[in-house]
């Protein structure tokens, strides 16, 4: 299934992914630091969903209370729970 977020209090504005038999595919996110986050979605492509929301819950970036990798665990978890 393609998901699509739209993020709260970060640089990025939204990020996609899909998720095939609980495995990511196809993260982007859109704005943001882009050499970041492209280094992200490489990272976790392949990998289990829930693997990857509880690695990335709670980072937090500069002063904010979360971040663009904090950001892609919520809407991991939000996908997982409407499916």
């Amino acid at each position: 299934m393609h998901y699509t977020y739209k993020t709260h209090g970060v640089c990025s504005t939204q990020i996609e992914f899909d998720i095939e038999n609980e495995i990511l595919r196809n993260c982007k996110f859109y704005g943001g630091c882009n050499g970041n986050l492209k280094g992200i979605c490489r990272l976790i492509e392949g990998r289990r969903a829930n693997e990857v929301v509880n690695i990335l819950s709670g980072v937090e970036c500069g002063f904010k209370n979360t971040s663009c990798p904090d950001q892609l665990s919520r809407a991991i978890a939000e996908a997982l729970q409407n499916t």
